[in-house]
């Protein structure tokens, strides 16, 4: 049977189209409204208020908490001062990602990790021999992400915090209604945006907190296809969409590297011993055979293959998710996992791994595309991701 978040009892209500999907074992919307073109518009125009509990949570705490993590990540977790959070891969002996998450260091010797997958083996493996305590806090603590460029001053009606100095990547612990949470500038979507962390208990009381203060400034509830065409646009990875496991790969070719699903610049070159550091040393000194890129799909390439057919250019409102050819001169170099048509950027966009060398920005590629059950070609472009970046974001 599948888990309730705890912030279904007013999220339910909410799904008209009962468009529910599995998340990690949770039932979560896939979109509130019918399609959801007024959620993505709430992320980029507005603010979005969007449920994540179903990531995984992990409390690890103890004298030796850093070097556990150390261990296991490929960022260096020396460096990570208290108050600031990592977004860092960790990878298998042969430098394969396994997943990918957050670190946030909440205390001197108090980390959080959240993952897309369990991580509680892995980390007690990992943990063998050291002092170290591991609490899996995933069905106990709430996650909300507010996304957009309204989201702070929403949060910033409710909380005493100084929100215009919580930099990007940064945490810290208040109050939104006198409901004791912890907010991170953190998000999946590519713009200004805050996570909200707390107990399950509250949780309730937090969403009415959000939306009462949120309808003036147009807060909308999101759901996971708003989530997709962001997220697309930000250029950012999703397991089992777009990279594979190396603990549920059934074959070496699924296997990636981070320098291979553009996360390179997450692996510390000069840090000590961690999973897959002389592998990915190797790598990085040879360089890697593929990459993740950016596709722009030419939509004057696009059109007239449907209109070969007599059609206008079928668009979806939804993000795509499956394996797609990519060619070079009639051969193909590598394949697109998931793309979307951009509403604000009004262009089809793709996600792909690219073999080397044609990866490089700007190297024209074509892409396959199904036109009345034929298969088609039409041109497209390397670009370095993301494709959007605004600069809020940051500021």
């Amino acid at each position: 049977m599948l888990k309730t978040s705890p912030f279904h009892p007013r999220t339910a209500a909410l799904v008209r189209a009962q468009t529910w999907r599995r998340w990690a074992g949770y039932q979560m919307a896939s979109s509130y409204d019918p399609l959801p073109d007024r959620e993505y518009a709430a992320i980029r125009s507005a603010a979005a208020l969007l449920d994540v509990s179903p990531l995984y949570k992990y409390r690890i705490t103890g004298r030796d908490a850093m070097r556990l993590l150390d261990r296991m990540v490929t960022r260096d977790m020396t460096k990570l001062k208290v108050g600031q959070v990592y977004y860092t891969p960790w990878c298998d002996g042969a430098g394969k990602v396994i997943d990918d998450g957050t670190v946030s260091r909440l205390g001197e010797t108090t980390y959080r990790l959240t993952s897309a997958d369990s991580s509680l083996r892995w980390l007690h493996m990992n943990a063998a021999g050291m002092e170290v305590a591991i609490e899996d806090l995933s069905e106990r603590l709430g996650a909300l992400s507010l996304q957009g460029p309204l989201s702070r001053a929403i949060l910033s009606r409710l909380s005493a915090a100084d929100l215009s100095a919580l930099k990007y990547f940064r945490l810290l612990e208040t109050t939104v209604r006198d409901i004791p949470v912890g907010i991170s500038r953190t998000g999946y979507t590519g713009d200004l945006g805050y996570e909200i962390w707390v107990d399950a208990s509250r949780a309730v009381a937090l969403w009415d907190a959000l939306i009462d203060a949120g309808t003036p400034f147009g807060i909308t509830p999101a759901g996971v296809w708003a989530l997709d065409i962001a997220r697309v646009e930000a250029g950012l990875i999703m397991m089992d969409v777009d990279y594979f496991s190396a603990h549920h790969a059934l074959i070496e070719q699924r296997k990636s590297s981070p320098f291979e699903i553009n996360l390179g610049w997450a692996v510390a070159p000069s840090k000590g011993p961690f999973n897959g550091r002389r592998a990915l040393a190797a790598e990085r000194a040879r360089g890697p055979r593929w990459s993740f890129v950016g596709l722009e799909i030419e939509w004057d390439s696009f059109e007239r293959l449907y209109r070969a057919h007599g059609l206008p250019p079928q668009i979806s409102n939804v993000a795509w998710r499956s394996s797609v050819p990519v060619y070079l001169g009639g051969r193909q170099v590598g394949y697109a996992t998931s793309g979307c048509w951009s509403p604000l950027l009004k262009k089809p966009l793709a996600l792909a791994h690219v073999q080397a060398p044609h990866f490089g920005a700007g190297t024209p590629l074509e892409i396959e595309v199904t036109v009345e059950h034929h298969r088609e070609r039409a041109h497209a472009v390397v670009r370095k991701l993301p494709f959007f970046d605004p600069e809020r974001k940051k500021a």
